[in-house]
């Protein structure tokens, strides 16, 4: 009777899956660097850093899946108990709306209001901090982006040198 539940425990132990899933991506990197083709220390390539990148992937996910398995770890139930989803509704529903608007407002005006809903809905800052951030720090990565790095940004209604 114990191996029944014993058994049951494990197949719904959350950390099990977790690490089962990522030794399958791993093992996915690992497949798609062999296909790139490797090369040599010395001259690596296309595939080089990848593959060994899945390697770490999967020697990971292992570790995970044999604390699970010896360990024990949480059900998928105990993950999602007391889970309080507004703030995480916000941030996506902010994101798709910067996202919808990038194109036809630009970076700078899309991030400005985005950085101002987040900065005051999600974990509220008072107005005297958010209002600086929300304007120096979408500046900021505009003049880093498309000044010093030379990325061409949605520039939207106004064309902004």
């Amino acid at each position: 009777m114990s191996n029944d539940s014993d058994v049951k425990f494990r197949l719904n132990n959350s950390e099990l899956w977790g690490g089962l899933i990522g030794l399958a991506l791993g093992g996915f990197v690992v497949w798609s660097g062999l296909k790139l083709k490797l090369g040599t220390v010395n001259d690596p390539g296309a595939g080089f850093v990848l593959f060994y990148t899945g390697i770490l992937i999967c020697l990971f996910a292992a570790a995970i899946i044999i604390a699970a398995l010896t360990e024990g770890g949480p059900t998928f139930g105990s993950r999602w108990e007391n889970t309080r989803w507004t703030k995480p509704v916000i941030i996506i529903a902010c994101l798709i709306a910067f996202a919808f608007s990038l194109n036809t407002f630009g970076f700078l005006l899309s991030s400005i209001p985005l950085m101002v809903l987040l900065l005051r809905l999600v974990d509220p800052v008072r107005w005297q901090i958010t209002i600086p951030i929300a304007l120096l720090v979408p500046l900021g990565m505009w003049w880093i982006l498309k000044r010093l790095l030379l990325i061409q940004l949605p520039s939207g209604i106004f064309e902004i040198g």
